[in-house]
């Protein structure tokens, strides 16, 4: 189970301000990915569970980091239903993304007091997971919706906390453009973990562009 409080976690998304994305098949990619991510002082990550037999991999990530990085937050995205919501907290997920707004999600994640991050693309979708208990929505897909988006939901909503998702590059311009409009967090998958063109990882770039971007909104936030 998880060994941090909703609250702690949601601190810690507002605190890190962004969460490094991935997701890969070999655990022992996985094992790299996570090292470089840390090294680099990210101390949250999403699981994008995907893939055939995610859970399994899930599982021995999830060991991994809790015997090596235990001050690392990991999180686990695309869940679709409540049950895989269920499963993937048994296996120490610290919080929960959904690609979409599931009142079964929200209901086993209130129940066991984990944090969840609904997708949602709407005023309303917004509003009814605040409704839910919800402490920060995930903008998904960040892309269609952009910046103005976010603008134009705080100006009447100032307390909703919003993490977008796709779209989000690690550059200084579009982190300064969704900050600027007061995101709490985003979220950088393939822009920030990414494979070579011959299909490798290179580890040591990404611990760098981790670095940078924890550069840039630390900048941007003083």
């Amino acid at each position: 189970m998880s060994t941090h409080t909703r609250i702690e976690v949601a601190l810690a998304l507002k605190s890190n301000g962004f969460v490094p994305l991935f997701y890969d098949e070999n655990i022992e990619n996985c094992k790299k990915l996570i090292t470089a991510c840390y090294s680099g002082g990210a101390r949250l990550l999403e699981f994008t569970a995907r893939g055939n037999f995610a859970h399994e991999v899930f599982n021995e990530v999830s060991k991994f980091i809790k015997s090596n990085y235990p001050d690392m937050y990991l999180g686990v995205g695309s869940i679709t239903d409540g049950a895989a919501a269920s499963l993937y907290m048994q296996m120490g997920a610290d919080f929960i993304v959904t690609p979409a707004l599931r009142e079964d999600i929200a209901d086993v994640c209130n129940r066991r007091k984990v944090l969840w991050l609904p997708g949602c693309g709407s005023l309303k979708e917004i509003n009814d997971a605040e409704a839910l208990g919800c402490e920060i929505i995930k903008l998904f897909p960040g892309s269609i919706y952009g910046p103005e988006f976010v603008k134009a939901v705080r100006g009447p909503q100032p307390w909703t906390s919003i993490m977008p998702t796709g779209g989000v590059t690690p550059t200084s311009e579009n982190l300064k453009s969704w900050f600027d409009v007061g995101v709490t967090c985003v979220g950088l998958g393939s822009q920030l973990i990414g494979k070579s063109s011959d299909g490798t990882y290179d580890y040591q770039g990404i611990e760098t562009k981790v670095k940078e971007v924890i550069k840039i909104i630390s900048t941007l936030r003083n």
